[in-house]
């Protein structure tokens, strides 16, 4: 009886040492180890303002796909030479994947095709090339411009001019909102005005014309999310002007902008859903760096909010995302 005691003891010594050895040691059960993949997003700006729902899906996607997402911005705004150094440094540094909102997409495909980074480049936008071998991701940006084409159609009277606001044809998809605008313009007879962005006072001296003798209301469409943020900042500053502004639409959905509609002082805007375009381009990026998927262009939609949309519960989840 005591050798058996003695027995039993040491089997349940054993079985101890062994569950001690599996759960805190990997001599028995290696665990999986986990690869981190590091990815950097570069935007076009010198802040993220227009970026809060990108970064709400980025980092959700981040974490479900391990990636270690570095976003970089610009030491200036919208400098296309600073951008391409950037993304120089990063590769040369380690990162497995760039994605990149570049500030002037020919350029930017042309750089990129002439350094062969030797890693994934997603694109966030429309893609200038359709033969290059880049994925993008982003809204179809005549699509855009269509929407907001055919809605200030619908309320602007005709004899009222439109002023068409950008920062710049050459910058990111405002050349493909410009054509889906005007497409619409010319089809329905207004008579517009395209104003690029010079200097800071630029839109301000655009909205001040109708002080001037024969002037009168204008329509302003605004191209890209930064000129409607700047038009409409003019407009709350001044509410004179305010009145002789028929209609304010614009490209963007930012938290202020859709503040801005709701107060009345934007007519409508065009959205689409940003929190998606975070989760996919990080998802995209591992699975480009893992090699198991091909080169995709990803369209999302894009649709008009007005002040009536803008309380709709289903548009809530696209223009407030929550992770």
């Amino acid at each position: 009886m005591l050798n058996k005691g003695k027995i039993l003891w040491c089997i349940w010594a054993g079985i101890l040492i062994l569950l001690f050895l599996m759960s805190s040691t990997d001599l028995i059960i290696k665990e999986k180890k986990i690869e981190v993949y590091p990815i950097s997003v570069i935007i076009e700006g010198d802040n993220d303002d227009y970026y809060v729902n990108f970064k709400k899906g980025m980092d959700q996607a981040a974490v479900e796909f391990h990636g270690d997402v570095s976003f970089i911005t610009l030491y200036a705004d919208h400098d296309q030479a600073q951008q391409m150094e950037l993304v120089k440094r990063e590769i040369r540094d380690g990162t497995r994947a760039v994605i990149l909102a570049p500030v002037k997409p020919e350029e930017a495909v042309r750089k990129l095709e002439d350094m062969n980074p030797g890693c994934p480049v997603i694109l966030l936008g429309q893609s200038p090339d359709e033969g290059t071998a880049l994925d993008t991701i982003g809204a179809d940006g005549r699509e855009i411009g269509r929407l907001l084409g055919e809605a200030a159609a619908s309320q602007a009277p005709r004899d009222v001019p439109v002023y068409l606001f950008c920062g710049g044809l050459d910058y990111g998809d405002s050349a493909w909102v410009y054509e889906g605008v005007r497409t619409v313009l010319d089809e329905q007879g207004y008579h517009y005005r395209l104003i690029e962005r010079k200097n800071q006072d630029t839109y301000r001296q655009a909205i001040q014309e109708t002080d001037a003798p024969g002037g009168g209301r204008i329509t302003i469409i605004a191209l890209d999310v930064q000129s409607l943020d700047q038009a409409t900042r003019i407009l709350e500053e001044n509410t004179i002007y305010q009145g002789r502004v028929a209609g304010l639409y614009g490209a963007g959905s930012t938290t202020s902008l859709l503040r801005a509609l709701d107060k009345g002082i934007v007519t409508g805007l065009t959205a689409y859903d940003q929190f998606d375009e975070g989760y996919l381009s990080v998802k995209q990026a591992v699975e480009a760096i893992q090699g198991t998927r091909q080169k995709q262009n990803t369209v999302l939609e894009a649709i008009y909010v007005d002040e009536d949309k803008l309380r709709d519960k289903a548009y809530e989840k696209m223009l407030y995302p929550i992770e």
